[in-house]
């Protein structure tokens, strides 16, 4: 089936982070603690898909707590840090908010993220995904992990539901 055909039924977006919201690097600074970096555009797309009543959550294995406080700050509240079983959040999201598989975009970049990735209607990576996951992927992005491709999956998926426009009541990213 085709992937747009896919978006048609998404109702739920979630990502992994680094990777996939970061470019998986980290800077480590003297006292220990990993900086990111987030792309504001992607930024600025997962605010609005909340404001449009999308589900956004992030499943991370890593347990950054900037990750959690830039979330909230665009109102993703189902935030899963040091997640190791994937997959049990992803359940535990389809029961808060009675999904169904198909109505889930995830996107992934890594092998931890494949188990997930194939318990969903749509799995999605960044272009610079490793091989095992680009190659369970219904769609693969155009734009590195960190460069946007969060944003194009759900600036996609808005524009096939006629819910992608400008709107200022959006917020700065």
């Amino acid at each position: 089936m085709n992937y747009k055909t896919k978006l048609k039924e998404i109702k739920a977006f979630i990502f992994d982070c680094d990777g996939v919201l970061t470019d998986g690097c980290v800077t480590l600074m003297p006292n220990g603690e990993q900086v990111r970096t987030m792309n504001t555009r992607d930024g600025y797309a997962l605010q609005l898909a909340v404001k449009k009543g999308y589900v956004v959550a992030v499943i991370s294995g890593g347990s950054s707590a900037a990750v959690k406080t830039r979330m909230t700050k665009l109102g993703v509240h189902d935030v899963y840090l040091g997640c190791h079983d994937k997959v049990s959040a992803l359940k535990e999201l389809m029961h808060i908010y009675d999904l169904k598989a198909e109505h889930i975009l995830y996107m992934g970049d890594d092998l931890p993220d494949y188990e997930v990735m194939q318990e969903i209607g749509l799995a999605a990576c960044p272009d610079n995904a490793v091989q095992e996951i680009k190659h369970i992927s219904d769609y693969i992005s155009h734009k590195k992990g960190g460069e946007g491709c969060v944003r194009d999956v759900i600036q996609q998926t808005m524009k096939l539901h006629g819910k992608w426009m400008l709107d200022s009541s959006t917020t700065s990213v």
